[in-house]
């Protein structure tokens, strides 16, 4: 079986369960995306752990979901899978000029340059933030609008810029921290540190962003290191006959330091 049958019979497949199956028949696009999310999501977990086989799963669902969600357009008379695929086709040899034509760009920078520059200039969009989707998760948002402000030539020129002005907002938020205090649990922030707090992080994506990281990604990695990290120590105190949750503080610290070496 070639590409062509097997892209067919999941079509097939999805234009049956559409038709058949009680569950599928109820979907609409608000239920929908939340599984393609969630989709997406499991794609990136198992790219990132070099997991080639659960990979190779979780692409067929996040295909299925491409698959579905055309399948909706298509009842509604507002597309096709076929016209989606031709569309995507489409743009993407408009965007890449410097492949199909005979533009200018050999490095990957000025192929991301030349991309925001062909939105405007091909596609009519409007503003130097058009078309940032509110639902991107707040530090792919943040990421996303220091690229296109980049792309209109606001950015510093080397890293050192936003260095600074991290160790700036670091400061700016320990003032703020000292004059309002730690706020007791569960009840609402300091408006000076919450907006504070938000100038950190922010600069933080920036500061990601000029070293290429992904800070999504990397915050993922950060919070999957560190739970390992706790979850050894707590075993490791079980195996020495202590309760790691009783423990306090400087001897919890002191598992998590033999955790952190274990698992380096």
């Amino acid at each position: 079986m070639g590409l062509a049958d097997a892209l067919l019979d999941l079509q097939e497949l999805t234009d049956r369960l559409r038709r058949e199956c009680p569950w599928d028949r109820e979907q609409t696009v608000a239920t929908i995306v939340p599984h393609t999310i969630e989709e997406a999501y499991e794609v990136a977990d198992a790219a990132l752990a070099s997991d080639d086989a659960a990979l190779h799963g979780e692409l067929g669902d996040l295909l299925f979901q491409v698959y579905f969600l055309s399948l909706l357009l298509e009842e509604r008379e507002a597309g096709t899978l076929e016209s989606v695929a031709r569309a995507v086709h489409a743009k993407l040899v408009r965007r890449h000029p410097h492949v199909f034509a005979d533009a200018d760009a050999r490095t990957p920078g000025r192929v991301r340059e030349r991309w925001e520059a062909l939105k405007t200039e091909q596609e009519g969009r409007e503003g130097i933030f058009h078309d940032v989707p509110e639902t991107l998760p707040a530090l792919l948002e943040a990421q996303k609008v220091q690229r296109r402000a980049a792309a209109v030539g606001y950015d510093w020129p080397d890293l050192t810029g936003p260095l600074k002005k991290l160790r700036e907002e670091l400061g700016e938020l320990e003032e703020a921290v000292a004059d309002a205090g730690e706020p007791a649990p569960e009840t609402e922030p300091d408006p000076a540190s919450f907006h504070e707090l938000g100038d950190l992080l922010f600069t933080v994506v920036n500061v990601a962003r000029r070293l290429n990281v992904d800070p999504e990604l990397a915050l993922r990695a950060t919070t999957r290191r560190f739970t390992g990290r706790v979850e050894l120590a707590a075993e490791l105190a079980g195996a020495a006959g202590e309760d790691w949750r009783a423990l306090e503080l400087e001897a919890q610290d002191l598992y998590y330091d033999r955790a952190k070496e274990r698992l380096a």
